[in-house]
This record gives structure tokens, C-alpha cells and sequence, in this order.
């Protein structure tokens, strides 16, 4: 049995981009443990469980692009979309100094049925999406905590990522949001490219021109404030992607 795991906006529109949110929602589906991870709700609402404010820009931002959008509607907990199958933090067991019960002793065969059920379902959507036009370009919105436990605060608002084998759109859209005056990370706050996760399998593989924005979770806490970020990044893309050559 397959479900489809997936929340999306404006399917149809015409845009050049498509815009997604890998950690869209903090959802435990209810064949998973009871749609309990064992984990306190203050737990749940933290970002090891999803990526808070992502989604909202997300949505945002791919309106204003007029651009289709789809994210992850699951928990990163359950599974993370993000990473390739075989990747090792698929399923985590401790994030950020939290164990997580559900998933401490795990078998093989429960990791496979999240696969067929959720990650599976939700990567042939997004592949789906990406080869609708041959000159898709892929925007991924994600958000991190202004600070994790027992570390120094994180100063940026913006973080870029990329990995070297295209920075066609990162490397630019640093400089511009630099030159605007924001304090942004050049991959920063981690590094950007893991092998086998959503950017590497859907925009390097393919050539599909990307970029990966990280944006710190205070700064997009309202609803209000998620577009107000879209508003901001929607120019710059718009110009960058339009410079590009195809």
C-alpha cells in the first residue's frame, strides 16, 4: 500500500522554477507508531522535527514566481526526504541531544515501508514536476534554528547552499543579497551537498540549473513574515534566472 505524502500549490502554473520545501510539516502518519514518535509536542514544534516558517514561504515565494511548489508533508523524523536512501540519517535516531523513541530500534523492514509509503511517493512527484519543461530550475526553501544546544548563535539571516559542481545561481545570489545588506551564509550554516539528497538527485544529475536557501527560523515565525521574505527573494531569483544562460 502507497500513499502520497505530499502537500503542493499551483501544480499548473506556467513558471520557470519549481520551488519545494523537503521539510515542509512535522505530520506522523498514524500507521507510524500510533502517529507518535514518542517525542514531547515542544519536541515536535522544534526543527529536528521539520523546517519551521519553510513552508509558508515556500508558498509564497512560488506564487509570486508563478511557479509550481511541492514539499514533504512528514516529518523529517519519520524520514528524511533529504536524504539519499542509503544515507545513514534516513532515519535518526538522536537529533540535536533528543533520542527518538519510535525509531531507536527500527528493523530493516519498517525502514522500507516509510520508503514506499512516503519517501518514494514524494520523490517521483517532485521528479515529476522537474522534467514537466526542459529548462526547469529548482529552488529548494529550507530554514535552521537560530542556535543549537550547547553551540554559539548562529549570526546569519540567509544561509546559500551549493555544491561545487554548480554554483551558477548560489555564488550570485550570495553577492546580490551581500550587496542589499543581509548577513548571509555561503554554506553556511552546514555544507551543501550531501550525496543522494534532493537537490543532488533531481538538479545536479539532471543539469537542472538550482540553488538551496536556508532562511533562520526567527526571521519567518508569522505568516507575515514568510512573505515578506518571499517578496525579498523573488526579485533576485527572478533576475538571476533570466541572466542564466540555457
Amino acid at each position: 500500500m502507497t500513499e502520497h505524502p505530499i502537500v503542493s500549490a499551483g501544480l499548473e502554473r506556467p513558471g520557470r522554477w519549481l520551488v519545494t520545501c523537503d521539510h515542509a510539516t512535522n505530520r506522523v502518519p498514524d500507521w507510524v507508531n500510533g502517529g507518535d514518535l514518542g517525542l514531547p509536542a515542544a519536541d515536535m514544534a522544534r526543527h529536528i522535527a521539520f523546517d519551521p516558517g519553510a513552508l509558508g514561504v515556500a508558498q509564497a515565494l512560488a506564487e509570486i514566481l508563478d511557479s509550481p511548489m511541492i514539499g514533504a508533508d512528514f516529518s523529517r523524523l519519520v524520514i528524511d526526504p533529504n536524504r539519499g536512501e542509503r544515507d545513514p540519517t534516513l532515519v535518526m535516531q538522536l537529533y540535536d541531544g533528543t533520542i527518538i523513541p519510535a525509531n531507536r530500534a527500527i528493523p530493516a523492514a519498517g525502514v522500507a515501508e516509510r520508503l514506499d509509503r512516503l519517501w518514494r511517493p514524494y520523490h517521483t512527484a517532485y521528479e515529476t514536476l522537474a522534467a514537466a519543461r526542459p529548462d526547469r530550475a529548482i529552488c529548494a526553501i529550507h530554514s535552521f534554528t537560530p542556535q543549537l544546544r550547547a553551540q554559539p548563535p548562529r549570526p546569519w539571516q540567509i544561509g546559500i547552499l551549493h555544491a561545487p559542481a554548480d554554483t551558477r545561481l548560489a555564488l550570485p545570489l550570495i553577492a546580490a543579497l551581500r550587496a542589499a545588506g543581509y548577513c548571509v551564509g555561503d554554506n553556511e550554516p552546514y555544507a551543501g551537498h550531501l550525496p543522494g539528497d534532493s537537490i543532488d538527485t533531481h538538479a545536479l544529475r539532471q543539469g537542472r540549473a538550482n540553488v538551496l536557501i536556508e532562511l533562520r527560523n526567527d526571521l519567518i515565525s508569522t505568516p507575515e513574515s514568510q512573505r515578506e521574505w518571499a517578496a525579498i527573494l523573488a526579485p533576485f531569483l527572478t533576475r538571476l534566472l533570466a541572466e542564466l544562460p540555457r
